[in-house]
């Protein structure tokens, strides 16, 4: 993790992509308000919830944390705030369009969102995903037998599956967005070098500068936000836990969850082309 990142630097403004098929043919100049580009184009951060901004602990669980206040409390589980959350999401609001996809129930992500964001800020996400809009893989995870193992497609992000999110089709892809999460397995499906995965926030710890503004994910953000693309910025500045590849000691297991659903994929794109 001993790598140099780049220095926040001025963001030049980018035209679309297209703009060169604008020409004026002496008629008239047809310049949409979508094409017309007055700044920066935000990369997506896609964050999750539980191990990167919060420490929810399970009634069952309670002894491991006794002695110490949670910042909420619902239901059957204690909430502790990793410290810097509320400043860290500002950062990232001013640097990104931010959406929240978390792999618990939706009733229950709302019982956090005021905890985390701060007052007034939950209005900044471009979208909040639950476990509803992960794919229940159908199998579980290897160290927690007990717990479903859930996968975030970003596909579902970049093709409008709902419709309710706040882009046109095509303005997102692999190469401006990233996802953070602390579980490897729920990136299974995306493609190389765009996510990574920090070690979990597990235990309260008021000293955990992580999400600080001296804390290395806040400089590996900055560069990326003034980065080319996402894939070769990530692949250049490797971070948290490794990706899930061939080369992983557990992929006899996950090639079997790579497999079933390609196979799937492969059956929607033959049935969609008869």
């Amino acid at each position: 993790m001993a790598v140099k990142l780049p220095d926040l630097k001025l963001k030049n403004v980018v035209s679309d992509e297209n703009d060169e098929d604008e020409k004026d043919n002496g008629n008239h100049l047809d310049i949409s308000l979508e094409k017309l580009n007055l700044g920066p184009k935000k990369k997506l951060l896609v964050l999750c919830l539980g191990g990167l901004l919060v420490h929810r602990v399970h009634r069952r669980h309670w002894d491991s944390v006794q002695g110490l206040n949670p910042d909420l409390c619902y239901g059957k589980f204690l909430v502790f705030k990793r410290p810097f959350c509320t400043e860290y999401m500002q950062f990232c609001f001013e640097r990104f369009e931010v959406g929240l996809w978390s792999s618990v129930t939706e009733h229950n992500i709302d019982g956090l969102l005021v905890s985390v964001t701060g007052a007034g800020m939950k209005n900044k996400l471009s979208f909040v995903w639950g476990q509803e809009e992960c794919i229940d893989s159908g199998f579980h995870c290897l160290r927690k037998v007990e717990k479903p193992l859930f996968l975030k497609d970003l596909k579902r992000l970049w093709e409008k599956k709902y419709l309710d999110l706040p882009w046109r089709r095509g303005q997102y892809s692999s190469s401006n967005t990233l996802l953070i999460d602390d579980e490897p397995h729920t990136g299974l499906l995306n493609p190389p070098n765009t996510a990574i995965f920090p070690r979990p926030y597990k235990r309260p710890d008021s000293k955990d500068t992580f999400l600080g503004p001296n804390g290395w994910l806040r400089s590996f953000l900055d560069g990326l936000a003034d980065a080319d693309d996402v894939p070769s910025y990530v692949k250049k500045h490797r971070f948290g836990h490794p990706p899930i590849t061939p080369s992983h000691s557990d992929w006899h297991y996950y090639s079997k969850i790579v497999r079933e659903f390609g196979k799937k994929e492969e059956d929607g794109d033959k049935s969609t082309s008869k």
